[in-house]
């Protein structure tokens, strides 16, 4: 991986951190590089993976974070497609399992009461 795909990704993962402390998460940092586990800590209960690479396998990236066997209740995928800047963040995609999104509808009050 080149030096500046590397540091892409080093950066993508701190403006997620960034965003997240703007958005109601004010201890969200960015774990930076050479860590095992979450890529944003502080935000309890939430394992993040930040991708910003053209080669993205949404499927290894749903498997990565269920292999990791963390005990956080949420596993979220963020990722910065080519051609999102910095500014477009509230754009960028995140991903999570199918079972996931659903409990979260549901707790959010859609679906039958």
């Amino acid at each position: 991986m080149s030096q500046a795909r590397k540091h892409r990704g080093y950066r993508s993962q701190k403006v997620v951190a960034e965003y997240l402390a703007a958005n109601g998460f004010a201890y969200a940092e960015s774990t930076g590089a050479g860590r095992q586990g979450t890529d944003i800590t502080g935000t309890v209960g939430i394992d993040w993976e930040v991708k910003a690479r053209a080669g993205f396998s949404p499927g290894a990236t749903l498997k990565q974070l269920k292999d990791r066997g963390s005990k956080l209740d949420l596993k979220v995928a963020v990722l910065r497609l080519n051609g999102q800047g910095e500014a477009s963040i509230g754009d960028w995609v995140a991903l999570l399992s199918f079972e996931q999104l659903v409990a979260l509808l549901r707790e959010a009050g859609y679906g039958d009461k």
